[in-house]
């Protein structure tokens, strides 16, 4: 076989700066001389071309769970249920305020050590726990930081609404979460916001959500919960937008309109504009991680529910 070579020649003029028939954008710029001609073969024309033209990919956005989906298995087995997740594959996990062993706040520092390690030899994440009651008070968040430290989550997300009557109230949960959020940021940490269906009806001629985002730093996180969004008949992609770079994670947890359906729909099957809302909150949003959320089951099916869910999610995001 007779294997043929084209040659280029590539030639790099000399010109001193003070004749140069340009004016050179930088004044230091130095042009080297001599007509120096560079051979390569056609195979490598063609590797260096072909590299160039290839498209960039989109950066991966992992997916995981909040255990409050599983929280039946999570209190009977709870390194277990983490394994079994995990194996199903989901990549990031988000711990709550449960009961028992299952309250990730409950745990010892040697507790949490022994879960971080199995996180890592399953080779998932926490970037965020879901957090109320004593977590969210100026005392308990010391603890929290401890915890959320050794479990290597950056976000101590407040997971409940206050018993907030009006504005006011809300405007002062937003002073407490911008001081959390001045607290943790000297760790590298930072502190976040999750929605309920409350937060989007009128209370005094305005939105509670609104109140928060106004009324809090731009590094409070808002996690995003699209199912209360969409029971309470708000607009997901306006709130992306209206509030971007701030929707670090998103709550896929969807809701149905319709007798028997609301939150017992999986994930996929219900009302939410996901592809919208994907598209959204990765141009605008800032999402990091997704977190699937079912928070109707029935009787022993957390577990198949969990693998519906994301197969469901494969289907969306193949």
């Amino acid at each position: 076989m007779v294997r043929s070579h084209l040659r280029f020649k590539i030639f790099i003029f000399h010109f001193p700066i003070s004749k140069h028939p340009f004016p050179s954008p930088l004044p230091d710029m130095v042009w080297f001389g001599a007509m120096t001609p560079l051979r390569i073969s056609r195979r490598s024309f063609l590797a260096m071309t072909g590299a160039a033209l290839l498209p960039v990919q989109a950066k991966k956005i992992p997916v995981g769970i909040e255990l409050y989906s599983v929280r039946t298995e999570l209190q009977n087995d709870l390194f277990g249920t983490v394994t079994k997740i995990a194996k199903m594959g989901y990549e990031v996990v988000e711990f709550y305020m449960g009961q028992g062993d299952a309250a990730y706040y409950n745990w010892t520092p040697e507790r949490a050590k022994e879960m971080r390690k199995l996180l890592d030899d399953l080779g998932i994440k926490c970037p965020s726990t879901h957090n109320s009651g004593a977590a969210v008070t100026p005392d308990g968040l010391s603890k929290a930081i401890e915890l959320n430290q050794i479990l290597g989550s950056k976000y101590i997300v407040q997971a409940s609404a206050p018993p907030a009557r009006t504005l006011d109230d809300w405007k002062a949960l937003g002073d407490k979460l911008t001081a959390f959020a001045d607290r943790l940021r000297p760790l590298g940490m930072a502190t976040g916001y999750h929605n309920h269906a409350v937060e989007w009806r009128l209370l005094e001629g305005k939105r509670p959500m609104d109140v928060i985002a106004a009324n809090t730093s731009k590094e409070v996180v808002l996690q995003f919960d699209v199912g209360t969004c969409i029971e309470a008949n708000a607009d997901p992609i306006a709130w992306i937008e209206a509030n971007p770079g701030r929707i670090k994670s998103v709550h896929c947890k969807d809701w149905g309109a319709g007798q028997g359906r609301g939150y017992s729909v999986a994930f996929g099957e219900g009302d939410a504009p996901w592809l919208k809302i994907f598209d959204a909150v990765e141009k605008n949003g800032g999402v990091e991680y997704y977190l699937i959320e079912q928070e109707v089951t029935p009787p022993g099916g957390q577990f198949p529910m969990a693998e519906k869910c994301l197969a469901n999610w494969k289907k969306l995001r193949p």
